[in-house]
Formats: C-alpha cells, sequence, structure tokens
C-alpha cells in the first residue's frame, strides 16, 4: 500500500512498513518520550512484538517525504475476531498540522476494513487535546477501558464502528 498524498508546500508517501524498521522505532521513540514528558509513564513501544502488526493481522504505516524523512506512523493489530485495536499513531512535531494523522487514521481503517474488521478500538491519553479532537472528529466515541489495570486520570479508550467501504466490498 503506497499513496502519494500532496499537500499545499509538501508531499508525502504513506507506505506499510515493518514495526521494527528504523524508522519506525524512530518515531514510536519519539512518541514514548513525549508520552513519558506528559505522563511520567507509558508503554514502551519495544515490549510490543513487531509480528503483531504483521499481515493480515495488522499493518504498521511509515509517512515520508520523497527524499525519506520519516514524519508520522501508526499501525493497527487484531484485538479480537472482527476488532482492530490503533496503535503507535505519531505525527513528529514539525509534520503537525497538515492533515497528516487524519490520513494515516483513514489508512489504517482502510486497511482494517480490507482484512474483515468491523469495529477499531485505542487509547490515547486525557491531556492529548489534538489526539482526543482527531478521534472525535473522525467519529470515535468514549468507550469502556479495555485494557486492565489503565489510570482514568491519564488514558480514554475510544471506539467506532467500520461502516462498509466506499470501493465497495
Amino acid at each position: 500500500m503506497t499513496h502519494l498524498l500532496p499537500t499545499a508546500d509538501r508531499a508525502w508517501m504513506i507506505a506499510a512498513v515493518s514495526y521494527d524498521s528504523p524508522d519506525a522505532r524512530g518515531l514510536t521513540q519519539a512518541l514514548h518520550r513525549e508520552q513519558i514528558a506528559a505522563y511520567g509513564r507509558a508503554d514502551d513501544p519495544e515490549a510490543t512484538e513487531p509480528a503483531e502488526f504483521d499481515p493480515p493481522n495488522g499493518a504498521f504505516l511509515l509517512a515520508a517525504r520523497a527524499n525519506g524523512t520519516a514524519l508520522a506512523c501508526g499501525g493497527w493489530r487484531t484485538a479480537a475476531p472482527t476488532t482492530a485495536e490503533i496503535k503507535r499513531m505519531y505525527v513528529s512535531p514539525a509534520a503537525r498540522g497538515h492533515g497528516l494523522g487524519r490520513q494515516i487514521l483513514k489508512a489504517l481503517e482502510d486497511d482494517a476494513r480490507r482484512h474483515g474488521m468491523s469495529e477499531v478500538i485505542l487509547e490515547t491519553g486525557v491531556g492529548n487535546l489534538a489526539a482526543l479532537a482527531l478521534y472525535t472528529n473522525c467519529g470515535y466515541d468514549l468507550i469502556a477501558p479495555y485494557v486492565a489495570g489503565r489510570d482514568p486520570r491519564i488514558n480514554r479508550a475510544l471506539g467506532k464502528a467500520l461502516g462498509p467501504s466506499a470501493e465497495g466490498p
């Protein structure tokens, strides 16, 4: 899967990569550092097995400029037979505000739908107002926590039903 998505002054490509690729690791580590700074703790991205994002049970997407500079990432993995969980959504600070997060999210939802998923769930931090706004604007609603032991002062669980693809079945 590769998409060229031009913006007013730049273009990027979104492509599936291995979760343990150097660019994916760099972005997930940047996400981890931001989460630690904001909340004092966070799940270590290194603790996630790369195979969790392998097709057909998941995918990990990376957005990069034409020159190869990694800008953003996100993945989905199977949480239940028809439920995908979005993980490690991150847009580098320099690339924020251009709709890249929305494009990655849509690409993840579309890919999950193509693999038979009818629902998507995710977690984000209560203080990540940009992420909460993105997910709310994209049709996500608050759901009951689905990970045991999560601190409701820090974590928010959200979910969305995936409707039929605009491209057809």
